[in-house]
This record gives C-alpha cells, sequence and structure tokens, in this order.
C-alpha cells in the first residue's frame, strides 16, 4: 500500500510511538489491525489484536516501572507503507533506571499496523542504580527529535 505522501506515514508512526510514552493502551491498540503481528525482542511473536494487547498490559500497568521511547531515527518506504524508527527504551522506578537502543519496524496496509517487530541490542535490559547514572535522556517529543528526517 502507497501512501499520499511520507508526511501521512511519518505521522503515523510517531503518533504510535507517542502513544507508548503516554502510557495510553487503548491508543496503542487503536492503530492495530484486527489480524496483526507483533514480534517481540526476545522472539515471541503474537497474532492478532487481543493477543497483542494482552502482550502490552505489563508495561502498560507499570510492572517495569515508567518506560520511554526516546527516538533517534526514522526510515521510511512510503510506497510499501513500511518504517523503522530507532530509539532508546528507558525504564525507571523509584531507585533503578537503565535502557537499551532497539528499533521498530512497522508495516502499514491502509492506515492500520499490520506487523510491528521489535529489535534491541541487549538480551535484558541494562538496569542500574539512579545514582550511579551518568546521563539520562531527556524526554522529547519523538516529533522533536525524528519529524521531517524520515529517510
Amino acid at each position: 500500500m502507497s501512501f499520499d505522501d511520507r508526511a501521512t506515514l511519518e505521522k503515523l508512526v510517531i503518533d504510535f510511538t507517542e502513544a507508548f510514552n503516554r502510557e495510553d493502551l487503548d491508543e496503542v491498540m487503536s492503530y492495530f489491525a484486527d489480524d496483526a503481528i507483533y514480534d517481540e525482542f526476545n522472539g515471541v511473536r503474537h497474532s492478532g489484536k487481543e493477543a497483542i494487547r494482552e502482550a502490552f498490559v505489563p508495561q502498560f500497568r507499570g510492572d517495569f516501572g515508567k518506560i520511554r521511547f526516546h527516538a533517534e531515527d526514522m526510515l521510511l518506504d512510503v510506497e510499501s507503507g513500511q518504517a523503522l524508527i530507532s530509539w532508546i527504551c528507558t525504564l525507571e522506578t523509584a531507585d533503578r533506571a537503565g535502557g537499551w537502543r532497539g528499533l521498530d519496524i512497522l508495516h502499514f496496509v491502509d492506515g492500520r499496523l499490520t506487523e510491528k517487530h521489535t529489535y534491541a541490542k541487549a538480551k535484558a535490559p541494562m538496569i542500574v542504580k539512579k545514582h550511579d547514572m551518568v546521563e539520562w535522556p531527556v524526554e522529547t517529543a519523538v516529533a522533536d527529535k525524528v519529524g521531517g528526517q524520515g529517510g
């Protein structure tokens, strides 16, 4: 599926990512097609909207603390409706914080997310005590970081 323009696909990717940062599970799920698939970075695959929702529940319930995606770059293939967004994912609790680099490959058909493939540069998140952290990413809107850069 091709999009009318690059801006439409870019907006879908940015808005989808920001919904995670707002901790809005219903909004995140509104992007998925009923028969979508989600591949986690650990190799587990979830098929169908309900299975994907269940996979996200612990994250949105706060089981891992505050999770944020700090976008680094975005590549768009407008003709195919595919996008790659790279990010640093941070986890933060009252006394621990950490994160890792990763990316999502997203496939959109008719404006709905049909595939979300997540890859990470870690087997497990690196978690350290907050007071031992040298630097913590500043919260920035996804659009401020990657908007208009899509390659």
